[in-house]
């Protein structure tokens, strides 16, 4: 893939329970807590900023925001607003699918042909996704991809609900 001067830093994500999220992210998916940042005025509200660091470098900071409340459903599929890691085989994704058992969290697996994938919710609703094989890191441009989002969106042109 042509080298492009962004990379990815972090990810940052509201959560509305911060102590059931420091244990969920700490102890179910065993991320190490790398830094936390907090102060009384973000939006006009004391916040605390979690940061967890993922086996990529990258973080993940989780963000409380005291008294903030879930967005209501949007009626939306729960999973098109996902977040997906990678394990580097079945074996280990198998261990991911015991480690999740046995904390009690359900899981849903769906098979996308060339990955495998568990999808998962931590305790703010937030999906989460564990796949494998992880994606190439040298993905090459797909020359009939734009082709394709032009076709959908000539299909959609003009009606309210765009079809899948």
């Amino acid at each position: 893939m042509p080298d492009t001067p962004l990379r990815f830093d972090h990810l940052a994500v509201p959560v509305y329970d911060a102590a059931r999220t420091l244990q969920f992210y700490s102890e179910v998916l065993q991320l190490p807590l790398v830094d936390a940042l907090s102060g009384d005025d973000w939006g006009g509200r004391p916040w605390l900023m979690m940061f967890f660091g993922t086996g990529a470098g990258q973080l993940l900071a989780l963000c409380a925001l005291h008294g903030a409340q879930p967005p209501r459903p949007d009626g939306l599929p729960s999973d098109v607003r996902h977040y997906a890691f990678s394990v580097a085989s079945a074996a280990e994704q198998e261990k991911w699918k015991q480690r999740l058992q046995q904390h009690g969290v359900p899981f849903t697996e769906e098979d996308h042909g060339a990955q495998h994938s568990l999808y998962f919710s931590d305790p703010n609703g937030i999906v989460l996704e564990v796949t494998t094989p992880p994606s190439t890191a040298q993905l090459q441009p797909d020359a009939h991809a734009a082709q394709r989002v032009q076709r959908w969106l000539a299909r959609c042109a003009g009606s309210a609900a765009p079809a899948g």
